[in-house]
């Protein structure tokens, strides 16, 4: 619910004000996409696109720091003994059932420092994982982590594209249809 903004607390809210905009722009860009107006955001968070502003000068800037969360979900997950592929696969398409603008964000901001370093992350969360997956047979020894990601790349596009509702159907059925999709 969008909400009017509050008035000017001063330098003492900065923070409050800061997580607001993050948990808003959250919500609008799994609603709306990446591309949402962000005068949106502002109004969603209860501040004036003078405070978006200051914390995030670019949307670039504010959607990193939205998805800093979800890398740093999938590098934790990379990170338990004994975890897979698999469970970093699985993990990334319940992201993106919800929202895919963070894997969106990724392939279109490359460009900027931020992006890029999200994409490395991402990357090397794959990458980790990816020679276990080969050695156990579980992945041809051909595919490589650029094949893993064009693959999310594809899931992505798809999902984009489809009802939330019929995410999960769709997400299974992509995944069936490549050589290294979580099983």
């Amino acid at each position: 619910m969008a909400t009017s903004p509050r008035s000017n607390r001063g330098p003492g809210a900065a923070a409050e004000n800061r997580a607001a905009l993050i948990a808003a722009a959250r919500a609008i860009f799994a609603t709306h996409g990446l591309d949402a107006p962000l005068s949106a955001v502002a109004r969603q968070a209860g501040v004036g696109q003078g405070s978006l502003y200051r914390h995030f000068p670019t949307r670039s800037s504010l959607a990193v720091a939205v998805f800093q969360e979800n890398a740093d979900e999938l590098e934790a997950i990379a990170a338990r003994p004994g975890s897979t592929l698999d469970d970093v696969l699985r993990a990334i398409t319940d992201q993106a059932i919800v929202s895919t603008a963070f894997f969106q964000m990724i392939e279109i901001e490359r460009a900027d420092d931020a992006g890029q370093e999200l994409a490395r992350k991402i990357g090397s969360v794959l990458a980790s994982k990816l020679p276990d997956a080969r050695s156990s047979g579980r992945v041809p020894d051909w595919v490589t982590g650029d094949d893993v990601q064009l693959g999310i790349a594809m899931l992505v596009g798809a999902l984009a594209k489809t009802a939330v509702g019929d995410r999960r159907a769709v997400a299974a059925r992509a995944w069936a249809l490549l050589p290294f999709g979580p099983g």
